[in-house]
């Protein structure tokens, strides 16, 4: 597995602990560098996983707003716990993320959604995330 890949799917996990435990996400990183010093069977966390980690929660409240603007017929909370966390990644890597390729970003997010969600979560996600790339230089940051 690439690097970036597996700092994806780390960045991706946090976000999950952190929703689930009503935390910051970036508390929980705190708490997985932590963990990660003193045991190790616990997966390091990357440069890259904190970018990712950082920079959603810098844009959290854009990236939400955008989510909830063009998931046509979903609501932000009646999206399942995985999906939404998998598009917020996605999404903050789409529109900041500008060294890597829009194509990476959606191959990735799908890939995160078949491997943790449901059967129509990779299209959900591929679909929402593929609007919000033809529409990302109208956007703004």
């Amino acid at each position: 597995m690439a690097a970036r890949n597996k700092a994806r799917k780390r960045a991706f996990q946090i976000l999950f602990e952190a929703e689930q435990r009503g935390a910051a996400p970036t508390a929980v990183m705190a708490d997985w560098i932590r963990l990660a010093r003193t045991d190790d069977r616990q997966p390091p966390v990357t440069e890259y996983t904190k970018q990712l980690v950082q920079g959603y929660s810098e844009h959290a409240a854009r990236i939400d707003e955008l989510l909830s603007g063009y998931a046509v017929g979903w609501t932000l909370d009646r999206m399942p716990t995985v999906d939404r966390n998998v598009l917020r990644l996605g999404t903050y890597e789409l529109i900041w993320e500008d060294d890597v390729p829009d194509a990476v970003v959606l191959d990735e997010a799908v890939q995160l959604a078949k491997e943790f969600s449901t059967d129509e979560s990779p299209s959900f996600v591929n679909g929402l995330l593929g609007r919000l790339m033809e529409l990302k230089p109208t956007l703004g940051r």
